[in-house]
C-alpha cells in the first residue's frame, strides 16, 4: 500500500477532500521525523512506537578489496508495533 492508496482508503472512509487528507499525512509525517531527529521517541498507543536505535561501533570486511572498515556508532530509525498490532496481524494473516 503507498501513501496515495492511505489517502484514498482515509478521504473515502471519513469523506474528507483528498487534498485536505494530503496535508495531514503529510504533516503527521513530518511531525514524527523531527521528532526522531530531535532524539524524541513517538509513541502510539494501540499502533506502536516510532524509535531511534543506536548501532554500535562494529568491524566490517570489503571482501573485494580485502580490507577491514570500523563503521562508526550510529543512530537508526525504527518501529516498533504494539502487542495488540502484532496479535492482530498474527491472527489475521494466512501463510
Amino acid at each position: 500500500m503507498t501513501k496515495a492508496d492511505i489517502i484514498n482508503e482515509i478521504s473515502k472512509s471519513t469523506g474528507i477532500e483528498k487534498v485536505a487528507v494530503q496535508k495531514t499525512v503529510e504533516a503527521f509525517m513530518e511531525a514524527v521525523k523531527d521528532s526522531l531527529v530531535k532524539e524524541k521517541n513517538v509513541y502510539l498507543r494501540g499502533f506502536g512506537s516510532f524509535i531511534v536505535k543506536k548501532r554500535a561501533k562494529k568491524t566490517a570486511r570489503n571482501i573485494s578489496k580485502n580490507t577491514t572498515i570500523i563503521i562508526p556508532e550510529h543512530f537508526i530509525p525504527a518501529f516498533k508495533p504494539s502487542k495488540s498490532f502484532v496479535n492482530k496481524v498474527k491472527s489475521h494473516v494466512k501463510r
